[in-house]
């Protein structure tokens, strides 16, 4: 790992400690990295619900406060995933538990599959799924609309 990329890091960690520790939250953020973005966990605290807020409104707000700071303070890397009490792991986790009922469903039948919106991370879940098990998958649609088609892989 380069230096800059650790720098950033620490500074990200920082960054976001210092923003919990503004709502009373005393707390050690995990930070670590992987393909360029910075990944940190806040543990889980009675302040969940607070920090995570509707739908993780408040958590992505948190996620773009602390990329924002890396961009203005001339990090390299600012690409930043902000994760409570492990919310978008458990999250990914039942995406991809329903996404492999998807998939095989596809596959025994052969039929495309429509599936609803989704955001770009839940989409990138079910792309990285699809592959896995040998299925082509298109994103379609625009901006809430854009969902994902499920297609059986071309027989050559």
């Amino acid at each position: 790992m380069n230096s800059s990329m650790e720098e950033a890091i620490l500074y990200a960690k920082k960054y976001l400690e210092d923003l919990l520790s503004f709502f009373g939250l005393n707390t050690d953020v995990y930070a670590t990295s992987d393909d360029e973005v910075i990944q940190l966990n806040v543990p889980s605290t009675h302040l969940n619900g607070f920090l995570i807020g509707q739908r993780g409104e408040n958590m992505r707000s948190l996620q773009y406060l602390t990329s924002t700071a890396l961009k203005n303070n001339d990090y390299e890397n600012s690409r930043v995933n902000v994760d409570i009490a492990d919310y978008k792991k458990q999250r990914a986790d039942r995406l991809r538990d329903r996404a492999e009922d998807w998939v095989k469903q596809v596959r025994d039948s052969g039929e495309p599959m429509d599936l609803e919106p989704m955001n770009a991370a839940d989409r990138r879940v079910v792309h990285k799924l699809a592959a896995e098990y040998g299925l082509s998958s298109d994103s379609v649609g625009e901006g809430r609309d854009r969902h994902i088609v499920l297609k059986a892989a071309d027989k050559e």
